[in-house]
């Protein structure tokens, strides 16, 4: 892949088991927040995937759509669009009613020196939108970064440890959480929380941020010397067929890929494919931030994109000189300053 297109139309190929677990649902899809990194891509994958199953439901995309461009091309690919700012009780109010909620509303970036409004997104609007679709069932994002750091021998943390966020960002999304509990539980709204880490798109992610070091000459830092990822598109997949498992008390899923991928090994991997040499400073800490998503791995298979294919895909998007994005994960952060 060296276009934005074949990247866009490389993550909206749907499966046929996307299709069969849609077809299995009644009413349509509305996706909250589709404006971020992975909103797009996963409303184009549905939309491709009622197309090609033939199934009478509408995806609909909300979003403030501060590019108009961005809302034109979801319009195009067959995505109904509404403007809206969630925050606004009389916008949230005027949506149409949806059976099917995917919940990808949020902030991270730049959360340091805005706390208030990290936790007015993460923690507050959970619970505006849990009242205004209590009758539907919600697939809410969430994150790793609840979780505490694990041995780098353990294979990470499942679904039945404890969270143990570190920082305001972790903290007001375990926030997210618990308040889409509170009402899942007040109103019998099936729910499942997705705990997403870390996705790769050609134009952000870990691999990407190894790459650009590489690139630029910078050492990269080991501390942080472990992590695990996921082609964003077998993560919108599995998002998408997570609405066929939202329970009333909520599931909760790691979604991840099943490496425990090496920093250091992943960043020599791609300097040999970029033909250039990597310098490294720290040495590999005893922890790190690990999911085990061996249950989501159960429910819908393993992911299709291999870590190997990941990176020779980074390499040939750098060498192309495609285009990144600079929205940096800071999967070295270990102190929870976002």
């Amino acid at each position: 892949m060296r276009t934005i297109a074949e990247l866009e139309s490389k993550m909206a190929e749907p499966t046929e088991d996307l299709i069969r677990d849609l077809a299995s649902l009644d009413g349509d899809i509305m996706i909250l927040g589709v404006g971020g990194k992975m909103g797009p891509s996963l409303a184009k994958l549905a939309a491709n995937a009622i197309r090609e199953g033939g199934l009478a439901k509408r995806v609909i995309g909300v979003s403030r759509f501060s590019d108009a461009a961005a809302k034109s091309e979801l319009e195009e690919a067959g995505v109904e669009t509404i403007s809206c700012d969630l925050l606004n009780d009389k916008e949230l109010a005027g949506l149409p009613d949806a059976r099917n909620i995917v919940y990808m509303a949020g902030n991270k970036f730049g959360t340091k020196g805005r706390e208030y409004f990290t936790w007015a997104m993460n923690a507050y609007l959970p619970g505006r939108v849990a009242e205004k679709y209590k009758d539907s069932r919600i697939v809410a994002f969430s994150s790793g970064n609840v979780y505490p750091f694990s041995p780098v021998g353990s294979g990470g943390v499942d679904e039945s440890v404890p969270p143990g966020p570190i920082g305001e960002y972790a903290q007001s999304c375990l926030g997210r959480e618990r308040v889409f509990e509170y009402f899942s539980q007040l109103n019998g709204t099936p729910m499942l929380i997705y705990r997403l880490n870390y996705a790769i798109d050609m134009r952000y992610g870990v691999l990407l941020e190894l790459a650009k070091s590489i690139q630029a000459g910078k050492a990269i830092d080991l501390t942080m010397g472990y992590a695990n990822v996921i082609w964003q598109g077998d993560a919108n997949l599995m998002a998408l067929r997570s609405l066929t498992k939202c329970t009333n008390p909520p599931a909760i899923l790691n979604i991840t890929g099943p490496e425990t991928m090496s920093i250091r090994w992943a960043a020599g991997a791609l300097a040999s494919r970029l033909g250039m040499e990597v310098q490294f400073s720290g040495s590999e800490a005893d922890t790190a931030l690990l999911s085990n998503a061996s249950a989501s791995h159960q429910h819908f298979g393993y992911p299709r994109v291999s870590l190997l294919q990941m990176i020779d895909w980074t390499a040939e998007w750098i060498l192309a000189g495609g285009q990144t994005w600079n929205k940096p994960t800071h999967f070295q952060e270990r102190k929870g300053d976002f």
